[in-house]
């Protein structure tokens, strides 16, 4: 007989089987789960966390991307174009497990989004399309979850969606992601026939009532047709668990029929050691698959007490040092996301990673050496706010009103401080100018464009020296839309914005030397520095380094961080035309001082001396290349492959996905903008894209003058 469960679970249930807790903590550490939902665009993070907030009784009525009603897509922007923008925090409750949620969006413009959430996640879904299958910001998250060393489980959606293929998308994700993926679940029928899951370590099937919304879980024997794939798939899994697992091997020598339970808590030993990716399917959407998946979420997917202690540096002695996953230890978080929030000011989100942060108590900055006192302290969900009285460790929550504090700094005690690994973030592709429309609207702009900036590092600002223009910049064309878009709806401030201009850089492709001697008499003073350096090209992505390969003798210590600060000034103007120069190493290998030296004789020396270096080094232009995917249907493939040529693009892969053609191409960015409309027009609105920054490369020598003298 079929066993029937309502599974909506509004229970908010609290214990603590820690050894030692603090007073008022809800959830118990070991009962803790701070993950993150990650994929491409469109592959349904949302409407998958709208599921869970919903079976765990968080919300009652669920929410739809496509009507503008998802509870995590709170903003205008992402109501009306139906994508996630900005990363969402929530909290709910399932199995007596506390699971603290962040909704990232799956667009590249974001990308920033989902690094810091990842920075401060014990673990994350990955959602994969069941048609798409591994697209290329699928490839992206799940290289960002990598390299934090984030456990992952991966959840194939939209199965009943036509041209659903489970086991391709277990092929791309082993073949394009090199991920120890396994399948933990098994799909019943797929596209019209998606009827359930088939569950491979209880070995039964799974249905989902649709009159109850799936809520409704209805528990079956495996039908018949589907019995020995189930066994052998059974029999795959616990071999791939085994061979990661030497308790499960040792278990599985003596009888090759393991339990549920050692087979249960061998997968989540390897998937928190990152030795394995279980994977499960259903779709969200159709609300099939969901609860099983939050069943996941507690069984495999680590607590705070699962990931090694958090380390950082002291600040005074530089020694590292570790803070365990404790109420206990002394205080440690990183603000990972600043918003500006028109009711309560600076909202900073915080993961703690150790002690308690108390409403009243001060807290220190080591990146400012300041401290600040703790005003309001907020539990998120989405754009609502609950106040609370204290954050624990393993907790993610909101600390108002700071003034102090950006994004990557340090939350901790000033008697016993810790820097914490700071974020890093990518660097703007794209600007444009901005101004106001009218005089009194001069303040209110550059007031909403520093706010803005605050939230995101990844959106800069700058004052063209040569126009007195105010320049944008971010990550995409939708990146600087959305910034317009929020400065005239958010902060009500009419304003004037240019067309969208590549962000070029600079770089050098062969080794140089330049000199300077800085002689002169200033305000009656007078003024000596000498300096040579070398530089040379670093590998693409490599950054820049500076060092210094000459005694103290002939450059003292005392005038080095003036040339090194002078060095980076240069960096960041270029010669060519005011671009940063990237990729570049510069050596200082010689010099020369007097009584009459000093700091700033030493800093302008640097400046001229790299750009004399840079000069003779064959200096390059730079533009971004963006890895351009393009879905179309196959009778508009000749023309879409036409106007890439013509767009100086790069075809890189042709492959046949049913009925689709998927194209992938490199393209510079200058070639690309409103490349939207020219393919709707070009395929009668049946293609799409997706859009990532790849690289930089050097302008074509013929562009190269007319780019330079606009």
């Amino acid at each position: 007989m079929p066993t029937i469960v309502k599974q909506r679970n509004n229970s908010q249930a609290r214990h603590s089987d820690s050894p030692r807790e603090a007073e008022g903590r809800g959830c118990a550490l070991s009962a803790t789960r701070n993950i993150g939902i990650i994929a491409h665009i469109d592959a349904g993070k949302t409407t998958t966390t709208e599921r869970i907030l919903y079976y765990s009784g968080k919300v009652h009525k669920i929410g739809e991307v496509h009507d503008g009603t998802a509870t995590m897509d709170w903003m205008i922007q992402e109501q009306e174009r139906g994508i996630t923008i900005t990363s969402a925090a929530t909290t709910c409750f399932w199995n007596d497990h506390q699971i603290n949620i962040i909704d990232t969006p799956g667009h590249v413009d974001f990308t920033v989004e989902v690094e810091r959430s990842l920075r401060v996640l014990d673990g994350a879904v990955g959602v994969f399309c069941a048609v798409g299958a591994v697209q290329p910001q699928s490839e992206t998250v799940w290289r960002q979850a990598k390299k934090y060393r984030v456990p992952r489980i991966a959840f194939v959606n939209k199965m009943d969606r036509m041209g659903a293929n489970f086991d391709n998308v277990i092929g791309q994700m082993r073949d394009k992601l090199a991920a120890p993926v396994i399948p933990v679940q098994l799909p019943w029928g797929a596209a019209e026939d998606f009827q359930g899951v088939i569950d491979l370590v209880k070995m039964r099937a799974t249905t989902f009532g649709e009159d109850s919304l799936g809520s409704e879980v209805e528990y079956v024997d495996i039908p018949a047709e589907l019995a020995v794939q189930a066994e052998e798939a059974r029999a795959a899994l616990i071999e791939f668990v085994a061979d990661r697992d030497d308790e499960l091997m040792e278990l599985y020598m003596e009888n090759s029929d393991v339990s549920e339970e050692g087979l249960v808590e061998a997968i989540r030993r390897a998937t928190i050691a990152n030795e394995l990716v279980p994977v499960f399917c259903g779709s969200s959407l159709k609300n099939k698959g969901v609860q099983p998946l939050l069943d996941a979420v507690v069984a495999y997917l680590p607590s705070p007490l699962d990931v090694p202690a958090v380390t950082g540096i002291a600040p005074k002695s530089e020694e590292e040092i570790a803070r365990e996953a404790s109420d206990f230890e002394p205080l440690s978080g990183l603000v990972f996301k600043m918003v500006t929030d028109k009711f309560v000011g600076k909202l900073a989100f915080v993961r703690i990673y150790s002690g308690q942060l108390k409403k009243g108590q001060n807290i220190f900055n080591p990146r400012t050496r300041k401290r600040e006192r703790v005003g309001r302290l907020l539990r998120l969900h989405a754009n609502h706010r609950e106040d609370v009285d204290v954050l624990f460790a393993g907790e993610i929550g909101g600390v108002a009103g700071q003034k102090l504090f950006t994004t990557g700094d340090t939350v901790c005690a000033e008697n016993d401080a810790i820097l914490l690994e700071n974020i890093e973030f990518p660097e703007p592709v794209i600007s444009m100018a901005i101004e106001p429309k009218t005089t009194a609207d001069k303040d209110h702009l550059v007031e909403a464009l520093q706010d803005l900036s605050d939230e995101d590092p990844t959106f800069h600002i700058s004052i063209n020296e040569e126009t007195g223009q105010t320049i944008i910049q971010g990550m995409g064309e939708l990146h600087l839309e959305i910034i317009k878009d929020r400065i005239l709806r958010e902060y009500k401030v009419k304003a004037n914005a240019g067309k969208p201009m590549v962000a070029y850089r600079e770089s050098v492709l062969k080794t140089g030397a330049g000199s300077f001697v800085f002689d002169r008499e200033i305000g009656g003073t007078h003024h000596f520095a000498s300096l040579h350096l070398h530089v040379a090209p670093r590998a693409q992505g490599a950054g820049n380094t500076v060092a210094f390969d000459v005694s103290t003798n002939i450059v003292p210590a005392e005038f080095r961080p003036a040339i090194e600060a002078g060095i980076q000034d240069a960096l960041m103007t270029g010669v060519l035309g005011n671009f940063a120069i990237i990729d570049t190493e510069v050596k200082v290998v010689g010099g020369e001082h007097s009584i009459d030296s000093s700091e700033m004789a030493f800093r302008s020396a640097a400046v001229m001396a790299l750009r004399d270096g840079v000069a003779n080094a064959s200096p390059a232009l730079l533009e971004p290349i963006m890895l351009l995917e393009i879905d179309s249907p196959e009778e508009h493939l000749g023309d879409v492959l036409g106007d890439l040529n013509s767009r100086r693009g790069r075809v890189r892969e042709i492959k046949a996905l049913e009925d689709i053609q998927v194209v992938q191409a490199d393209v510079p960015l200058a070639e690309v903008f409103g490349y939207a409309t020219s393919l709707r027009s070009l395929t009668k609105g049946r293609a799409s894209y997706t859009m990532e920054p790849q690289a930089f490369e050097p302008v074509p020598a013929s562009m190269q003058d007319s780019i330079l003298n606009r």
